[in-house]
């Protein structure tokens, strides 16, 4: 029989990920429940659904805190999310149905780490910062340094993610994020980006742009911003592209070819950095 347990805070849940670091974690459930059948039955199960110490989103004037045990459903509704980081509000939106999004967390997410997951690209085009605890104390990973490999992350065996901290794009800085799929509702991605462009006037000073689905892991395409750096918008969106046809070594599987994948992701680059 599994065993199970339900902390009442998040010192608990420190203490039983610590004295358990087989034992499955449980959020929202959407994977785990999704891949049931094809795992080993866990030896123990630590439930976070519903900590209050995680499920939150705390507002400041430059970065808004996303508790990693926040639904997306929350996510997307939140008026300041909504406002000021708009992309990832429109992530959440395609992050299943709205059944899944009310069950499915930011921590799940980034736990997790798929290379299709909706809102990865956006957190890393916004340069965010994930904070994980465990009994030994808090730290911060820069979200770009986060993920390691296939569905492979830094976070220790006797840590868990307590939130994302994403910094609020300033005034000259606009954001974008696309997703590509077979249907427009419920469609897990060919391709999907983000991007973070800060201008003086209508020239690129910076730019930080992320893509999912093209890599074992959600990436930035360093290629791109330094092409774009310095151009005028009118020539940012050609720069962007010719830099993107060599930039991704994109795979073949059910869901698309490399080749499309390719092409799509050069248009959705280039369409950041669009005029209009």
């Amino acid at each position: 029989m599994t065993a199970y347990l339900r902390p009442r805070d998040l010192d608990e849940a420190l203490a039983a990920r610590a004295a358990h670091p087989d034992w499955m974690v449980l959020a929202g459930g959407t994977d785990l429940m999704v891949n049931a059948n094809h795992r080993p039955v866990p030896v123990g199960m630590i439930d976070l659904w519903r900590l209050h110490a995680i499920g939150f989103v705390r507002v400041a004037d430059e970065t808004i805190a996303i508790g990693a045990g926040t639904t997306w459903h929350d996510v997307e509704r939140h008026p300041a999310i909504r406002e000021r980081l708009a992309p990832l509000a429109a992530a959440a939106r395609e992050i299943g149905a709205l059944q899944i999004q009310a069950r499915a967390t930011l921590g799940g997410n980034v736990g997790t780490s798929s290379p299709v997951g909706d809102s990865l690209p956006v957190l890393l085009a916004l340069d965010a910062e994930l904070e994980v605890a465990s009994v030994r104390g808090h730290r911060r990973v820069p979200y770009h340094a986060w993920c390691t490999g296939y569905r492979t992350t830094q976070l220790a065996t006797d840590e868990l993610i307590v939130c994302a901290h994403v910094p609020v794009p300033g005034p000259t800085t606009r954001t974008a994020w696309r997703k590509i799929g077979t249907r427009r509702a419920q469609s897990i991605s060919k391709v999907m980006g983000a991007a973070a462009i800060t201008l003086d006037g209508d020239v690129v000073t910076s730019a930080r742009v992320a893509l999912g689905a093209v890599a074992e892991r959600p990436i930035r395409i360093a290629a791109v911003e330094a092409a774009v750096r310095g151009q005028p918008l009118a020539a940012a969106a050609d720069a962007a592209r010719a830099a993107m046809r060599a930039a991704i070594q994109p795979i073949d599987d059910v869901r698309s070819t490399a080749s499309y994948r390719r092409q799509v992701a050069e248009n959705l680059v280039a369409r950041f950095f669009s005029v209009s």
